[in-house]
């Protein structure tokens, strides 16, 4: 069934909420959008359990769920399929967990009082590459940018030495996070995260954790 517009894609998604009504008319609205639902899902475990079995493009999930929550169940996806698109819906008023959701790897958060429909369309419009948040929580989004970067922390220079996984380490580097956290942080290994730092010294030609953070200070024009 063609979706909303001239895009024959056909997306295979697994839709996870434990209200069995709102699922099932999310799940309709989407079918009819021209998504192809594999698999419904009670909760975190089983989301993240059916999205490994079935790989799918894109995985709805409400904030609400049990046993494993949803930020947790986003990290673990997003670490098995990064190219995967993770939509968050949301009942509160506080944008908190949705902003936190955007930073684990989430493409979008919803408000899940919408109109299935509304709904669907929106999540179609996430799997073409465009916005699927509140305004108001665009807004949060633009001031915790602007809390980030008004001292240059987090700049990334374009077209710099460093890949951006080595980036994220080197961000972390600097915040004075050990390895151990940064492996937490990043949902990977220790022995990755170690590796990632021996490929950010090549890089940079530098020998130790401090001469490292000082090149990335260089790099962003933020030290002579």
């Amino acid at each position: 069934m063609q979706g909303f517009g001239d895009d024959p894609t056909q997306w295979r998604a697994v839709v996870a909420d434990a209200r069995g009504p709102a699922r099932h008319a999310l799940t309709s609205a989407l079918r009819r959008a021209g998504v192809i639902v594999v698999a419904e899902a009670f909760d975190g475990t089983e989301a993240v359990e059916l999205a490994d079995y079935h790989e799918p493009d894109l995985v709805v999930i409400d904030m609400e769920v049990s046993r494993l929550d949803a930020i947790a169940a986003t990290r673990r996806i997003k670490h098995a399929n990064p190219g995967v698109v993770v939509i968050l819906l949301t009942r509160g008023e506080s944008d908190d967990l949705g902003v936190l959701g955007l930073q684990v790897g989430a493409a979008g958060c919803l408000q899940s009082d919408l109109p299935p429909m509304s709904m669907a369309r929106a999540i179609v419009g996430a799997l073409r590459g465009e916005a699927a948040i509140p305004r108001r929580m665009a807004m949060r989004l633009v001031e915790q940018l602007r809390a980030e970067t008004a001292s240059g922390e987090h700049l990334r220079p374009v077209g710099g030495p460093l890949t951006a996984r080595q980036w994220q380490v080197l961000d972390l580097v600097c915040e004075g996070r050990s390895t151990e956290e940064i492996a937490r942080t990043l949902s990977v290994s220790p022995e990755t995260v170690r590796s990632h730092v021996k490929g950010v010294f090549r890089r940079l030609n530098v020998r130790s954790r401090e001469e490292a953070a000082a090149a990335a200070c260089r790099l962003r024009g933020l030290a002579p």
